[in-house]
């Protein structure tokens, strides 16, 4: 099986210790995966305050100074996304008992069991002939004393944090049954410069913060950023010559293609699920609607004809609904409706005004941002409007963006200062449960962010 992005190429590793997972060669690199002990090891993920589990992720040997380096980064990097998780306690290598040579042979459980270790990852880092980097991991139940997972993957050399990523997942989706989300990108909008003159730029980044670069030089304002289904393209709006545009950019050749020189405000651009159309807000004579955009023909096609304000169009996973807020009920709630424009239903009832709704990938809930008595929310309700849950607090937080996985949400806070000149902007996430939010360091002031789907 292949993974194309990179050229990195991915398949199960031929296990030495047979008594506990029986593999099936088919030919060459390709190997079949056969286990015979379903994983033992299970988190909950949907219960709030849960106690992380705790995993020994050991450093991955290498037969020389490049491969061990590699080998360190490796495992520092995987330890990082599961700790970031909130799911996972990565044990200190000072206790480790085992040492990494024979660890290679046989782990020997009753010194992982000594340490709390519930879960063990080893691996190991090979230079190839052809200077491919080859990387095999094993993740191991230490409790059961049985192989989880084998997966090796041969890259590129600097290539290797993705390969980390994919570990982390790989782990993540084992042990929770969830997917995971680790090897994915964030887009979001940079901001520097006084309070009445920011700065404003497009910028991109892995989702630990890593591989941080500017898509734009910022001689013109950009807003709402928002990926393509594929996580190779990004939409967004940019104020050119002091006119609003909304462009879609490449990310890999820096290609830059305007979709339309609309009149009025054009804003909350969104990639529909199939990527073949966008819908977006358009403001004319002081009345905004929603619009989509085919991006095939160039046609443009209404989907709301109301004299209140229709903002925040964003589609379902299955692309047959779109949720969006509008104040035509009086005060600004959010409304489901077809993806014709039909059939519009309100389904936010609570106290407050509601904004920004964001369909989750998973397609059960839907986040949104909330204000009332002069504090701010970011919140979850189901697609119907019911169960309503606030997760996060603030003097400002606004624009939820989902994981791919559909348990952990990304948005950004504001920090007031003082007098108002130097109010900070961050970038944080949050999980379902409300209980692990942390930062997302970025070089300046972040806002708007976008979490991209899984790379390809």
């Amino acid at each position: 099986m292949t993974i194309e992005t990179n050229a990195i190429k991915r398949f199960w590793v031929k296990n030495s210790i047979p008594v506990l997972c029986a593999l099936a060669v088919v030919a060459g690199l390709n190997v079949g995966f056969v286990s015979s002990a379903q994983a033992e090891l299970r988190i909950d993920i949907t219960r709030g305050e849960l106690k992380p589990m705790p995993i020994a992720v050991t450093r991955f040997p290498g037969d020389g100074v490049a491969e061990t380096e590699v080998g360190q980064n490796l495992t520092q990097v995987i330890a990082a996304d599961l700790e970031r998780s909130g799911l996972f306690s990565p044990i200190s290598e000072k206790a480790f008992i085992q040492s990494a040579s024979s660890l290679a042979v046989n782990p020997n459980f009753a010194e992982w069991r000594a340490i709390n270790a519930q879960a063990l990852v080893n691996g190991r880092v090979v230079t190839e002939p052809n200077g491919m980097l080859r990387v095999e991991f094993r993740l191991w139940d230490v409790l059961a004393e049985t192989q989880m997972s084998g997966v090796a993957y041969r890259t590129q050399p600097n290539n290797w944090r993705r390969i980390a990523h994919k570990i982390a997942d790989e782990i993540y989706k084992r042990i929770t049954g969830e997917s995971g989300y680790f090897d994915t990108r964030i887009v979001y909008v940079s901001e520097t410069g006084p309070a009445d003159n920011r700065n404003k730029r497009l910028a991109i980044m892995d989702q630990d913060g890593a591989n941080h670069r500017f898509l734009s030089d910022g001689r013109f304002l950009v807003l709402n950023p928002r990926f393509s289904p594929t996580a190779q393209e990004v939409v967004y709006m940019s104020y050119f010559n002091d006119k609003p545009r909304v462009y879609v950019l490449d990310i890999d050749t820096g290609e830059l293609e305007l979709l339309g020189d609309f009149p009025g405000m054009t804003f909350a651009p969104r990639f529909a699920p199939d990527g073949n159309s966008v819908v977006m807000s358009q403001a004319l004579d002081g009345n905004s609607e929603i619009y989509e955009l085919d991006l095939r023909t160039r046609e443009k096609q209404q989907l709301t004809r109301h004299a209140a304000v229709d903002t925040s169009p964003s589609y379902s996973p299955d692309g047959s609904r779109i949720a969006f807020n509008s104040d035509r009920s009086g005060s600004q709630q959010i409304y489901v409706m077809n993806a014709d424009g039909g059939g519009v239903q309100r389904v936010s009832f609570g106290g407050g005004l509601y904004a920004t709704p964001v369909w989750s990938p998973r397609g059960d809930l839907v986040a949104f941002t909330k204000s009332q008595g002069g504090r701010f929310y970011i919140g979850v309700m189901r697609p119907d409007g019911s169960g309503e849950r606030l997760l996060a607090e603030g003097y400002l937080v606004e624009g939820p963006t989902w994981a791919p996985n559909g348990r952990v949400l990304m948005y950004h806070r504001q920090h007031p200062s003082k007098d108002g000149t130097k109010d900070r902007y961050r970038l944080y996430s949050i999980d379902l449960t409300g209980y692990n939010e942390r930062e997302i360091v970025t070089p300046a002031d972040g806002s708007d962010p976008a979490w991209s789907p899984l790379i390809p």
